[in-house]
């Protein structure tokens, strides 16, 4: 299937490693040119090469955390720079720290705050009146099944990232006439360092390895598997494409069933 992608423009965040990493490297695959960002820059550059070896794409590595707005300014500059353009983005700044209630004070809660919703607000805010220019833009979001479903010991992405869901849905009505699509997709559990760290911490509460906790992680989803971060990018790639123009404004969990609600 042709995703129509050649020729278009990509900014991924968090591209580094794990999803973003992934995101990036399939857009990659169909053709997009790629700029990537993530805080730590050697990290970044490797993923930079691993992609254009694998690819051949052209790619853009900036390094720059994405809660401070000057560094989002000056990544949509560089991109649009380097390319002459901005078709894509894919806000992604992996999570806060997890936790039970009791474990944090009230600035941890704004600092969830700042990672997982102000930074994708301040992107968004950054590529969109790029994406006007040319009357076709793609925003998918990559936030979390914590997002629709609480997860046990993750309460500052739990209540962090349901208010970028909010955000997302409203930008989805107000650029739908501008050929500009935003959606949202919710990973599961899926075989990232983010995923190995929740594993580590678990087990270090409960006593156990953290092998064991993963293997209960795969229990409790539907496939009894967790995912590979490609079979993640699979989606993102093709909610970017010229495929998807009539999808705006959704919530889609890649989780392997792990969701168990109807809505």
């Amino acid at each position: 299937m042709d995703l129509g992608l050649k020729g278009k423009v990509a900014l991924v965040a968090g591209a580094s490693s794990g999803l973003g990493f992934a995101s990036a490297m399939e857009l990659a695959v169909e053709g997009t040119s790629v700029a990537i960002c993530s805080r730590t820059e050697a990290a970044l550059r490797d993923a930079a090469d691993k992609i254009r070896a694998a690819t051949g794409a052209r790619v853009l590595a900036v390094p720059g955390d994405v809660t401070v707005e000057r560094d989002v300014n000056r990544l949509i500059d560089q991109t649009v720079s380097e390319f002459g353009r901005l078709d894509i983005l894919i806000p992604n700044s992996g999570g806060p720290p997890a936790g039970l209630y009791n474990d944090f004070a009230p600035n941890d809660y704004r600092q969830a705050v700042e990672l997982t919703m102000v930074s994708t607000i301040s992107m968004c805010l950054g590529a969109v009146p790029q994406m006007r220019k040319h009357k076709w833009g793609r925003i998918v979001a990559i936030t979390s099944i914590a997002a629709k479903e609480p997860v046990e010991n993750l309460i500052l992405s739990n209540s962090a990232r349901a208010g970028t869901l909010g955000f997302l849905k409203s930008l989805s009505q107000q650029v739908a006439q501008d050929g500009i699509t935003v959606n949202a997709l919710c990973p599961g559990y899926h075989l990232t360092e983010r995923l190995r760290s929740v594993a580590r911490l678990k087990a270090e509460q409960e006593g156990v390895t953290a092998e064991e906790v993963q293997r209960k992680m795969a229990s409790a989803v539907a496939m009894k598997r967790l995912g590979e971060p490609k079979e993640f990018a699979a989606l993102a790639a093709f909610l970017c494409s010229e495929r998807a123009t009539y999808i705006t404004g959704t919530v889609i969990q890649v989780d392997g069933g792990l969701y168990r609600a109807l809505f």
